[in-house]
C-alpha cells in the first residue's frame, strides 16, 4: 500500500486522542482544529481495513471535509463514488459521508468509527444517535466522536457532554478553547474578546456552555482572581448530593474571595461529614459552615453540630433559593465576589437559567440534564457571608453601646 503523509495532531489534539474512550464528546472553540482531529480519528481505522463514516448537519457543511478526505486518501483510494460520497480504499477500508437529515440516514450500515461534526447544530441529534448511528456501531463495537463549538445548553449535545463529565462508562468529554491551538495568534484571540460580548466570547472562543435565554449571571470572567496565600475562610457553603448530584463544599473569605472548592459524588454520608471537617480545617478552621437542610441535610447538620462544628442550616425553597441567587447575581454585577478559575463552576454559572413559572415566580436552576451544585454552594456561602457580616456589625454596635454606657456611668454616680 502506498505511504501516506498525514498531518500530526497538535498537542491539545494529541491530549484528547491519548485519553479517548469509546464515545468522545469534544466542545472546542473556533479554529481549534476539530475537523483535523475528526479526520485523523477516521483515517487510521479506514487504513486498517475498517468501515468508517462522517456525519454533518448539512451537505453544505459536509462538502469541504469530503473534498479534503478525497485529497488525503487519493493515493490509497480504489474507488470514489461522488453521488454516494463513498471512498473504497485499497486496503479494504471504506469511508462514507452522511447528513443526518432523518433518523434513517445510513440505516443498515455497520461502522468501526464515526465522527459527528457540528453536533450542536443537528436538530434531531438525539433521534439520529439513538435510532440510527448508535446501532451502526454494534457489529464492530465501534467508537464515536461528537465535535462542535457549543450552541447554548438546550440541545442534546449538552446532554452528551455531561455523560463524559459524569464519568459514565465508555464516555469522555473535553472543553478545548481556541487558545489551546498553538497555531492561533493569542493577540487575535484578545482582539476578539474586546469585540464580542462575554457570553459570545465564552461560547465561540472558550467553548463554554452558556445560556442565551434567561441567563442569570454576568461579568463572570471579570470575577476570576487567585486568592491571596494563607487567607482563612469565613463562610463555607455546602450543597449535599449522593448518587446523581454532586456534593460541593465552597469557601469564601471575609472579602468575598473564593478560596477553595471540593466537588465529589458517590460517597456515603459518614465519609462526606469527615471530608467536610477536613475541608473546614484545611481552610482555616475559623469559618462558619452554612449547609443545605433539605432531604438528608437535616440529620447531617445535626450530626455535624454534635461533632462540634459551627454549622448553620440553609433550608432551600423557591423563595430562599431565589433570594440567594439574586444576591449572588448582584455581587457579580458589583464585582464584590471573586471566584477561582474553576472550569466546572464557571460553566455552571454561565449555563444557570431563570425561567418564569405560570404563577409569575422565577425558577432558578441549571439546564435540563446539567448540574448547578457548585452554583448553589457558592450562593449559600455568599448568603452565609452576608449573615456573618450582619452579626459582626450587630456585635460591633452592641460593643459600642456597652462602651458608651461604661463611659457615662461615672457621671451618673456623681450626679446621684
Amino acid at each position: 500500500m502506498p505511504t501516506l503523509t498525514l498531518p500530526l495532531p497538535h498537542p491539545a489534539q494529541q491530549q484528547v486522542i491519548d485519553c479517548a474512550r469509546r464515545f468522545n464528546v469534544l466542545a472546542c472553540g473556533r479554529r481549534w482544529g476539530k475537523s483535523e482531529c475528526g479526520m485523523d480519528r477516521l483515517i487510521h481505522p479506514a487504513l486498517a481495513g475498517k468501515p468508517v463514516a462522517w456525519f454533518a448537519p448539512t451537505y453544505k457543511l459536509l462538502a469541504p471535509v469530503w473534498r479534503e478526505l478525497q485529497n488525503r486518501l487519493y493515493p490509497v483510494t480504489r474507488d470514489c463514488n461522488q453521488q454516494e460520497r463513498r471512498l473504497e480504499l485499497k486496503g479494504g477500508g471504506s469511508l462514507e459521508c452522511w447528513s443526518p437529515d432523518s433518523s434513517d440516514s445510513g440505516r443498515g450500515r455497520a461502522y468501526a468509527a464515526v465522527v459527528v461534526d457540528e453536533a450542536a447544530l443537528i436538530p434531531n441529534l438525539e433521534a439520529a444517535w439513538q435510532e440510527s448511528i448508535r446501532p451502526m456501531l454494534t457489529d464492530f463495537r465501534g467508537g464515536a466522536w461528537f465535535l462542535t463549538t457549543p450552541k447554548g445548553v438546550s440541545n442534546y449535545f449538552y446532554t452528551l457532554f455531561q455523560k463524559g463529565q459524569d464519568h459514565q462508562t465508555d464516555w469522555a468529554s473535553w472543553r478545548m478553547p481556541t487558545s489551546s491551538n498553538p497555531y492561533i495568534d493569542p493577540a487575535e484571540i484578545e482582539s476578539a474578546r474586546a469585540d464580542l460580548s462575554e457570553l459570545a466570547f465564552s461560547q465561540e472562543y472558550e467553548a463554554r456552555f452558556v445560556s442565551w435565554e434567561g441567563a442569570v449571571f454576568r461579568r463572570i470572567l471579570d470575577a476570576i482572581a487567585d486568592p491571596p496565600a494563607d487567607v482563612p475562610a469565613c463562610a463555607i457553603g455546602v450543597d449535599w448530593g449522593r448518587t446523581n448530584d454532586y456534593t460541593v463544599f465552597l469557601a469564601l473569605s471575609t472579602t468575598g474571595q473564593m478560596i477553595a472548592i471540593d466537588r465529589f459524588r458517590g460517597i456515603e454520608y459518614q465519609l462526606q461529614r469527615d471530608r467536610l471537617r477536613a475541608f473546614w480545617e484545611r481552610t482555616g478552621a475559623r469559618s462558619w459552615i452554612f449547609a443545605e437542610l433539605n432531604n438528608m441535610g437535616g440529620p447531617l447538620v445535626e450530626e455535624l453540630r454534635a461533632d462540634g462544628l459551627p454549622v448553620c442550616g440553609f433550608l432551600t425553597s423557591n423563595a430562599s433559593k431565589s433570594a440567594a441567587v439574586q444576591s449572588l447575581a448582584l455581587a457579580f454585577e458589583r464585582g464584590t465576589v471573586k471566584i477561582v478559575n474553576d472550569p466546572v463552576l464557571i460553566g455552571e454559572l454561565q449555563a444557570f437559567e431563570g425561567k418564569t413559572l405560570p404563577s409569575g415566580l422565577i425558577r432558578y436552576a441549571g439546564p435540563e440534564g446539567g448540574h448547578d451544585d457548585t452554583v448553589m454552594a457558592l450562593a449559600i456561602a455568599w448568603a452565609g457571608l452576608g449573615l456573618w457580616e450582619q452579626q459582626r456589625a450587630q456585635r460591633a454596635q452592641n460593643l459600642e453601646w456597652e462602651r458608651a454606657v461604661a463611659e457615662l456611668q461615672p457621671y451618673r454616680i456623681s450626679a446621684i
